[in-house]
């Protein structure tokens, strides 16, 4: 099964094969040489691996990227944090991590967040002198904090798995993902500073008047959306449809930048873009099925049970494992199959399974974009159509910066907690 599953899918990416078609592969290889299964189990799981209501998001978030990006809502939002860090060097990078912290308190998604930048940005990031890996990468890892930051699927999973507070875990990944979202700006500014990447601007207080009026509609979305959440009004997952309507409402009648005949186009675009996107995780799921009947992650528990680690060194082992399975699993998968398994055992050493949920959270979001299998490349290579090598090395200075940040919540419970105790 290593064979098949970790040498098979190197050799197929080296051979150029589409992503979907690597996994897809190595997953068949497994199932016919290794696990013999009848091949009507083949389709039950590759298609069940899309029955999953939180995926819902994705098309809808997609759309709504789509409808952000021609309609104007996302370069006017852009173009608003440009004015507030048109003197920090590398400021467009700097926006593009703003900007995909204000995407994730819109979507939660971190997959339709990568989508959308990489349509929207890619092109002034590579044009701006970043190169294509490096920008690719950028956009890749900053999407990242659309895990962390609330509304999160990831933390709305976790909750239903260890029977916590979404309320409470929302508030809790709130200064994590804020500081995700800091420490890869600092990366960025570091970055610009060395490879010469010159200011976009500077600041000037009438430029942020007029950028703030103009992309006042964009900013509400967040607070629409989230509202809505937090008011009981819709689910996350419905949020989607209410962020697609919002902005195609915004386009078509405030901004007056499309008329319908744009908005069937974009929502085609958007339909094309959600397929190349779930095919990818449908392959996943086949990956991650044979991964879990075989026990493997159950095994990594048990291994780390049986050591009878202190509170701190607990958490160093999880960190690690946490790190090495994001690389494997999708966050929905590693979530509810390890948050049963490792909350007891965390909640047994004194660690507060509110904390404990962000720091998995966390640790699963630096798996999505860790090579080779980090789904956000995936997504990333085929919105772009950068290398994977390129890509890979574009991502590895921001999955340092971001393993920092993990350190720092891991062993900052009051980053976590803090918020969290006033309800």
């Amino acid at each position: 099964m290593t064979l098949t599953l970790l040498a098979l899918p190197v050799v197929l990416l080296l051979l150029g094969l589409p992503v979907f078609l690597v996994l897809l592969g190595a997953a068949v290889a497994t199932l016919f040489l290794v696990l013999p299964i009848p091949v009507p189990a083949l389709h039950q799981v590759f298609f069940g691996g899309l029955d999953n209501y939180a995926l819902l998001a994705v098309p809808f978030f997609v759309l709504a990227g789509e409808l952000m990006g021609r309609g104007g809502i996302a370069q006017r939002l852009i173009d608003w944090v440009l004015a507030l860090s048109g003197r920090v060097p590398g400021s467009l990078g700097v926006a593009t991590v703003g900007a995909s912290a204000m995407l994730g308190a819109i979507s939660g998604s971190s997959v339709a967040a990568v989508a959308s930048l990489s349509r929207t940005l890619f092109p002034r990031l590579e044009a701006a002198g970043y190169g294509r890996g490096r920008s690719a990468g950028l956009i890749a890892a900053s999407g990242a904090i659309d895990i962390v930051i609330p509304p999160s699927i990831a933390l709305i999973l976790y909750g239903l798995a260890a029977e916590q507070s979404i309320p409470r875990l929302f508030l809790a990944g709130l200064l994590p993902g804020l500081l995700l979202a800091l420490l890869m700006a600092g990366a960025v500014v570091l970055i610009a500073l060395r490879a010469g990447i010159p200011r976009s601007g500077g600041f000037d207080a009438a430029t942020v008047w007029r950028t703030t009026r103009a992309a006042f509609w964009g900013l509400l979305m967040p607070v629409v959306v989230l509202g809505g959440i937090y008011l009981g009004w819709f689910s996350p997952t419905e949020a989607g449809g209410v962020a697609s309507l919002y902005a195609m409402l915004v386009a078509r009648y405030v901004y007056r930048s499309m008329g319908w005949g744009a908005i069937l186009q974009a929502a085609a675009d958007a339909a094309i873009l959600s397929a190349k996107i779930l095919v990818i995780v449908a392959a996943a799921g086949l990956v991650t099925w044979i991964l879990t009947t075989q026990g493997v992650p159950q095994a990594i528990s048990a291994w780390m049970q049986s050591l009878a680690l202190a509170p701190w060194a607990f958490l160093v082992g999880v960190n690690l494992v946490l790190l090495l399975v994001g690389c494997i699993l999708d966050p929905t998968s590693a979530i509810l199959v390890l948050a049963p398994l490792l909350v007891p055992v965390a909640v047994a050493l004194g660690i507060d399974p509110i904390h404990f949920g962000v720091v998995m959270t966390v640790n699963l979001a630096i798996g999505m974009f860790t090579p080779p299998f980090g789904l956000n490349l995936f997504v990333a290579q085929t919105a772009t159509g950068v290398a994977a090598h390129r890509l890979y090395l574009g991502v590895l200075p921001f999955v340092a910066v971001q393993v920092t940040a993990l350190l720092l919540v891991t062993y900052l419970p009051a980053l976590s907690l803090l918020l969290g105790r006033a309800i």
